[in-house]
């Protein structure tokens, strides 16, 4: 068709051609806009108001529609990727059900969702969740009530992005007054947590040179006081931006000219200064939290392929890297005064020792738990040890997990069990199940988990899910 059209204006010639060409701007202007009408639940519980907001003039905000959910007014909360520490360990305040009946925990409300792999946060009642719609190519920003999953508000902007494992990977970051967000095309939009109405926003490909890994962006924005953390890794390798205005607080050179990746950005005090690492394209780099300069960096960690799994830190010196397609994993340590740090490596495991294909592992009690390449839930000690694996006949894909309670929630994506939640010992006198149960239909349950006041939210990669897992305030 494209072809076609090309070759009949070439021949009509030039004054033709600025004929044509206006007509066709005339009927372009005038078509209906793409991307602005909502789209409803099939659930009839889930209904509008109809109240949409008006963007302001001249800012390109998108499309915000109230909806008629009311927040939660029970504790609990889990505003950003791994929880408000990033470690992935739920607070002492979260206490599990020590078993579940054999229909498994109580299933709260379900929620059915465009195709992804994006986790939910949870703050002040509110549940907050990236999606994609699909037939209206929106990125649609989610506020809903934790209580039932109904709609408080959604922010939606048109963005044409194609099915490549679904569409959607990243958690969005949440403070007491704001929301952000990043898209699976580097878009970033900061809106109020409370109402849904915009702030700022940009496009990391187009303001600062990004290039998009493939499947889509995964990098998580990291909320630290009153600014979000962003790694390009174009130019600048890694920014500050206040949350208040989206003004640059500082930029980090991208000197070394390595890319983003799915990896997101981590926060490690060393020797009481603040620093920022994450894992590039080519090496890891550590940037300073005070102004944004490049501290230290290493070519002695990358993945092939693709990196996913975000830096353990360890402690006040080591940070612990992990990745898939057989780069296995490796300890390191940092020394240096803050102005001169150096990092060594401590040792490396081999894949079929320690991986990580998907998921970050979690530092809990002195060990390291994980599900390496072969799908196998393993626990190991700080030096490297196995203490011990969950074995072939308890595989768990690339489903996530998350620790609360001195216990393990693991969501199997392996073929034959996927959808299958299970509850398990996180201590280290071998592998124990205490419960397991199938909750959710499990096609690509990859995305992150949330914990907050006794409910699980977890997803696969067309519905998410709010399970009764704990003991909660009513």
């Amino acid at each position: 068709m494209k072809r076609t059209l090309a070759l009949f204006l070439l021949i009509l010639g030039p004054a033709s051609c600025a004929l044509a060409g206006a007509w066709v701007l005339k009927l372009w202007l005038e078509a209906p806009s793409q991307g602005v009408t909502p789209r409803v639940p099939e659930n009839d519980a889930y209904k509008w108001d109809k109240e949409i907001v008006k963007a302001p003039k001249n800012v390109n905000t998108g499309t915000l529609i109230r909806g008629t959910g009311v927040p939660s007014a029970e504790p609990g909360s889990w505003p950003q990727f791994r929880g408000s520490d990033r470690t992935n360990v739920a607070p002492p305040e979260e206490k599990l059900l020590p078993a579940w009946p054999a229909s498994g925990p109580e299933v709260l409300w379900k929620l059915d969702l465009g195709e992804g792999h994006a986790g939910a946060a949870v703050r002040d009642g509110r549940v907050f969740l990236l999606d994609y719609d699909g037939a209206k190519k929106e990125d649609a920003v989610l506020c809903l009530s934790l209580a039932d999953g109904k709609e408080i508000w959604r922010y939606t902007y048109y963005v044409p992005v194609k099915r490549y494992h679904g569409m959607s990977r990243t958690v969005p970051a949440v403070s007491d007054e704001f929301v952000v967000t990043l898209g699976p095309k580097g878009h970033v939009t900061c809106l109020k947590m409370k109402t849904g109405e915009f702030v700022w926003k940009m496009d990391l490909v187009k303001d600062y040179g990004a290039t998009i890994p493939e499947w889509y962006a995964g990098e998580c924005p990291l909320i630290d006081g009153d600014r979000v953390i962003l790694a390009p890794g174009g130019n600048p390798l890694m920014m500050a931006v206040k949350l208040a205005t989206g003004e640059i607080v500082w930029k980090t050179p991208n000197a070394p000219g390595w890319g983003m990746t799915h990896s997101s950005v981590v926060a490690m005090d060393y020797h009481g200064k603040r620093q920022y690492v994450y894992c590039a394209t080519l090496g890891v780099v550590g940037v300073s939290a005070a102004d944004g300069t490049l501290l230290w960096k290493t070519t002695e960690w990358k993945v092939p392929t693709a990196t996913v799994a975000s830096p353990v830190v360890v402690d006040a010196d080591r940070i612990f890297f992990s990745g898939g397609y057989n780069s296995g994993a490796a300890m390191f340590r940092l020394s240096g005064d803050g102005t001169g740090i150096k990092p060594e490596v401590l040792y490396r495991l081999k894949a079929d020792a320690f991986s990580a294909a998907q998921h970050t592992p979690i530092l809990y009690n002195g060990h390291i738990y994980g599900v390496i390449q072969d799908g196998e839930l393993v626990c190991m000690d700080l030096d490297g040890n196995r203490v011990w694996a969950s074995g072939s006949s308890n595989r768990f894909g690339l489903g996530p997990f998350l620790i609360a309670d001195g216990k393990l929630l693991a969501l199997s994506d392996a073929e034959g069990t996927e959808g299958t939640l299970h509850l398990i010992d996180a201590g280290t006198k071998g592998y124990k199940e205490l419960a397991g149960a199938k909750v959710i239909a499990g096609h690509d349950a990859w995305g992150p988990m949330a914990l907050a006041n006794g409910k699980l939210l977890l997803r696969d990669r067309d519905h998410m899910a709010c399970l009764a897992v704990g003991t909660r305030e009513k």
